[in-house]
């Protein structure tokens, strides 16, 4: 019995934000809360990471409590360590010290040994006018689609 791959996807943060560069980041959970996402029980919206002593963690995430669990159950929305090697760190550390970028979770797998992984990207704000860019080109290529179609 082969489940269904889980990619759960922030679609905000590539209309919020510019990616600049991606990196891919073991999560550490609980039982319940991995089981949940193997359930497809998680969301990455309104998500973002911050440090603290030397740490990158994920802030608001919400994976919702297991069906099937009893007082050992996990909170919804609690802060939750990323892990990534000291290099990684570092020049992610390095990247939000400047002005306007800032660290967001793009997308949570489970790989095929069935790991949680999370993708984050340092990522710099869109101004209004990028984000009204952004949509114009998305229904531009969706009319030539339409047309090709045709």
């Amino acid at each position: 019995m082969k489940l269904a791959p889980i990619n759960i996807k922030n679609k905000r943060a590539t209309f919020d934000y510019e990616l600049i560069d991606t990196y891919t980041a073991g999560i550490v959970l609980t039982g319940t809360e991995i089981k949940s996402i193997r359930l497809g029980k998680a969301s990455l919206v309104d998500t973002f990471c911050y440090f603290a002593k030397g740490e990158l963690w994920v802030k608001n995430m919400h994976i919702a409590e297991y069906f099937y669990g009893s007082y050992n159950n996990h909170t919804a929305r609690r802060d939750r360590k990323l892990l990534l090697n000291k290099k990684e760190l570092k020049k992610l550390e390095r990247a939000t010290k400047e002005t306007g970028f800032t660290i967001v979770p793009v997308r949570m797998f489970v790989n095929e040994k069935g790991l949680a992984k999370v993708v984050v990207a340092s990522a710099k704000g869109k101004k209004q006018y990028d984000k009204r860019e952004s949509l114009k080109e998305k229904d531009d290529r969706r009319d030539m689609d339409r047309m090709f179609k045709r």
